[in-house]
């Protein structure tokens, strides 16, 4: 639409008016719908529309343009930006609930945060990604992995199965790539593809703890006396307790209550830490069950505690591959 130069403001709106409203709407959504989790046939549909798309582009791209098709072309690139920025807004909110933002799994969430930035700012995803195929499909990888990472323990997927599965998943999408950037026929892409998706599973196993366990989260975590009937007794006001007080306990328990997603066990465990130094990891006997509303309650205690009392406590709740589901802070002091 061609726009006269005397309304420069028209022009701005024409260019920023729809990006800006875009993810304006994209965080309102993200902090109202903080705990949310989408449903997983959303995700699907999401994930099987965009991949098909890519799959017809990467085949019809090169006659379309040689039949002077480019508005198709284009019409197709910017239908996939949009599944790109629906897909990550659509799972950001889990991530947000899951992700430690004092730990290293706040990466991923930033990444997510990323993605859906620059695909909801049409001139940014112009002027970086779209020059860039191998940006292009780093991101349409980087999308299948994050959805399929939460959609996956949403069907009773253990996470560290899902964080593999995800990403082999996400690589064997990418085979119509390969065929075009590798020049090879299908038989040779897709050996390479799943050469590469197995890279892909050992790399997210060592990696694991780099991305949050979505669709858990820590729903409660408070220090406390002692646990009757799965609530917490006494439990300490603002996080912290003095050290005469933790002597007379004999101990300090860590209550949990982990959020997870109906028809899922998973075990998990608590490392505690005073200063920054470990004191104890404690596997808990009971795995946790989802399908909960308030999270499955569940406690450790730590009565081996050496004077000095006082410092700054930290009990990591981790699943027993290693992701950082949430983190229980409080000091005790002297």
């Amino acid at each position: 639409m061609h726009v006269s130069p005397r309304y420069p403001r028209m022009r701005w709106l024409l260019r920023w008016g729809i990006s800006l409203g875009s993810l304006a709407m994209g965080l309102v959504a993200l902090f109202i719908f903080r705990r949310g989790l989408p449903h997983v046939g959303w995700i699907v549909g999401y994930l099987l529309l965009l991949w098909l798309l890519f799959a017809m582009l990467s085949e019809l791209r090169a006659p379309l343009e040689q039949r002077g098709q480019r508005l198709v072309v284009s019409a197709a690139h910017y239908t996939i930006q949009s599944l790109y920025h629906n897909l990550l807004l659509f799972v950001a909110p889990a991530y947000y609930a899951a992700a430690t933002l004092t730990s290293v799994n706040a990466l991923f969430l930033l990444a997510v945060a990323a993605g859906a930035l620059i695909t909801a700012v049409d001139p940014w995803y112009e002027r970086v990604v779209h020059p860039r195929p191998w940006l292009e499909h780093s991101l349409l990888g980087f999308s299948i992995f994050a959805a399929l990472n939460v959609a996956l323990p949403l069907v009773g997927v253990r996470p560290f199965i899902a964080v593999q599965g995800s990403a082999a998943l996400a690589v064997l999408a990418l085979t119509p790539a390969f065929r075009h950037t590798r020049a090879a026929n299908w038989k040779k892409a897709c050996a390479f593809a799943v050469s590469l998706a197995v890279v892909a599973a050992v790399v997210a196993w060592y990696a694991r703890a780099l991305v949050p366990p979505a669709p858990f989260f820590l729903a409660r975590a408070v220090p406390a006396r002692a646990v009757a009937s799965l609530e917490p007794v006494d439990p300490a006001r603002n996080g912290s307790l003095s050290a005469a007080t933790v002597a007379e306990w004999g101990g300090i328990t860590a209550y949990t209550a982990i959020y997870a997603p109906a028809g899922i066990r998973q075990a998990v465990e608590h490392v505690w830490f005073r200063d920054g130094e470990l004191l104890a990891r404690i596997p808990l006997p009971t795995p946790i069950q989802g399908g909960r509303r308030e999270g499955f309650r569940t406690f450790s205690r730590n009565q081996d505690l050496k004077p000095p009392l006082a410092g700054r406590y930290t009990v990591d709740v981790k699943t027993a591959s290693g992701q950082l589901i949430g983190r229980l802070r409080f000091t005790v002091t002297p």
